[in-house]
């Protein structure tokens, strides 16, 4: 494939604020040093659990797939409807594979930020996995509107918040470090567009077919 079709899959495919051209597919920093990062973040109790919050699988797993991805983002809402729950049903929920879940909120999607924190703050009462599921279920619900607190408000009671710290989580902006440390981290790995998925070695841009990301995985395990 040439380098210009490669560009063309990649932006039929992500979200990208870049013009430069960019492959789907490379040798870039490996998962675990981007894991190993997080120690730059203050390990104070309030960070360490929205931190582990957005983290799943068996701790003793040797291989990490991290999804980079902005919540408004179409594309991510493609790769989460059609790739996510087969690629955790199948390497993470059996202990083979640990998952991590990277904020990359764009500049071009004005309620990504506000929907990341949505999702972190739900983290801080171990509700993230079923807050970013209903984020991108009602993706289309909320992505136009110019406050989508209320929805926000909505997802949560129905994922289970405590409404009042749900709501002084998010009014304080208590996760944005964290949301930013994500997206500076990501930026250095190579990551230009959502979604990104990075599994060993290998940084994936869009929402490419499903078997793809299977190759990347057992050959990331094969490699162990």
């Amino acid at each position: 494939m040439n380098r210009q079709l490669h560009t063309a899959l990649l932006f039929a495919v992500a979200c990208n604020t870049s013009s430069g051209a960019t492959t789907t597919t490379f040798d870039g920093a490996t998962a675990g040093a981007i894991v190993a990062a997080r120690a730059a973040v203050p390990a104070d109790s309030f960070t360490q659990r929205i931190d582990a919050a957005r983290i799943s699988g068996d701790s003793t797993a040797k291989v990490w797939m991290i999804m980079v991805s902005d919540f408004q983002c179409p594309y991510c809402k493609q790769w989460h409807d059609e790739s996510f729950a087969a690629l955790r049903r199948e390497y993470v929920d059996n202990g083979k594979v640990r998952l991590a879940y990277y904020n990359f909120p764009l500049t071009i999607h004005p309620n990504a930020v506000p929907a990341a924190e949505a999702a972190m703050c739900a983290g801080a009462q171990n509700k993230f996995w079923p807050m970013h599921d209903a984020l991108f279920a009602s993706q289309a619900t909320w992505a136009g509107l110019k406050d989508p607190s209320p929805v926000f408000d909505s997802l949560g009671t129905k994922v289970g918040l405590d409404a009042h710290s749900f709501n002084t989580c998010r009014t304080t902006h208590a996760t944005l470090p964290m949301i930013r440390a994500d997206q500076d981290r990501a930026e250095r790995a190579g990551v230009q567009s959502t979604p990104t998925i990075i599994i060993g070695n290998k940084l994936i841009a869009g929402a490419q077919p499903t078997d793809i990301f299977r190759r990347a995985l057992d050959a990331a395990l094969a490699a162990k």
